[in-house]
């Protein structure tokens, strides 16, 4: 019968730097018992037995909530052990700061030059000019900076992934109230182009121009910045979006994502939420009917409709706003290139 290893010292917590463990009297015998695992050369956490299944989590934003709460797990391993300078980049600052973008299995960590990268399993580092980052302290780990994390993903992403995470770092916050806090906002458009212009930055420069005009204030979702841009690019009038609507007496009625004010219609994009969520089912019945009644018609979409093998969603809007008015002239702007 395998021996229970030794209780480990309450201090230590459930990861650590083999330093650490060592200094408050941890033996290398202990350091590798099977219960502890390295994920990193010179850290340790515990292994915990798996939590029991739950029902999936079907609330906005849920998966990305699921590899934040990862990513940030690593990353404060990986801190215990990271070089003096280093910080967290790319991909992976993007993911703690809480935007929605995928991440791979190694942690992006950079350090300003002359400095050498970091080298070490499952890291990719990464090396930067001092004047193109500027590095914050959130949560108690070293990241760059929300703009200058966008602007150094201009050589790895493309423009639309890039547009995608711009609307997400611009976004303004509302309360289950429906207020907004702007002083809640990760990023500014100004402090976008900020970040940009520090200086040149190889195979990113000309992205980042081109992408920057098309951000929005206002979208609360990455599908919703999908639909947006493939509307544009199909010359449909340009939204306004995050939009309160209020009926003839200026009683609020909703807020709704993507508004087309001068044709009464808006169109609500829709996660699987609305669909298992019976609080979010009653609240929608209850705004559409209120929406109709003050004479706005609602078009609502799915991601099927936006990222479907024949995704329609563009069709559907355009007849709506036909039906409704608009003489399906595109406006000037849908002349440039398409993303």
């Amino acid at each position: 019968m395998p021996l229970t290893p030794h209780p480990l010292p309450s201090g230590l917590g459930t990861q650590f730097s083999v330093a650490h463990a060592r200094a408050a009297g941890v033996s290398p015998r202990r350091l590798r018992a099977k219960d502890l695992e390295s994920p990193f050369r010179g850290a340790r956490r515990t292994i915990t037995a798996a939590a029991p299944s739950e029902e999936e989590d079907a609330t906005p934003f849920a998966r990305d909530r699921r590899v934040r709460a990862a990513v940030q797990d690593s990353a404060h391993l990986y801190s215990t052990v990271m070089p003096p300078g280093t910080f967290f980049c790319g991909r992976t600052a993007a993911v703690l700061l809480g935007a929605p973008i995928e991440h791979g299995h190694r942690l992006e960590v950079a350090v300003c030059s002359p400095h050498r990268a970091p080298r070490a399993q499952g890291i990719q580092g990464r090396t930067i000019a001092p004047h193109l980052v500027e590095v914050q302290v959130r949560g108690g780990l070293r990241i760059s900076s929300p703009a200058t994390t966008w602007a150094m993903l201009g050589r790895d992403l493309n423009e639309r992934q890039l547009i995608v995470l711009g609307d997400a770092l611009v976004r303004v916050p509302r309360d289950e109230r429906g207020d907004l806090h702007p002083e809640l906002s990760l990023a500014s458009l100004e402090h976008l182009r900020s970040a940009m212009d520090l200086g040149p930055r190889p195979q990113a420069t000309a992205r980042l121009v081109a992408v920057l005009e098309r951000i929005r204030v206002g979208s609360a979702s990455p599908l919703e910045t999908e639909y947006r841009l493939d509307a544009e690019n199909a010359g449909l009038p340009e939204p306004v979006l995050d939009l309160p609507i209020h009926d003839a007496r200026g009683r609020r009625l909703g807020i709704s994502e993507v508004v087309y004010p001068k044709f009464r219609t808006v169109a609500e994009i829709e996660g699987d939420h609305h669909r298992v969520s019976q609080r979010q089912w009653d609240r929608d019945l209850e705004k559409y009917r209120a929406y109709a009644e003050a004479g706005w018609l609602v078009v609502r979409l799915t991601s099927r409709n936006i990222r479907g093998n024949r995704p329609d969603a563009v069709a559907i809007v355009r007849r709506a706003l036909l039906a409704r008015g608009w003489d399906g002239a595109p406006p000037l702007r849908s002349r440039r290139r398409e993303l």
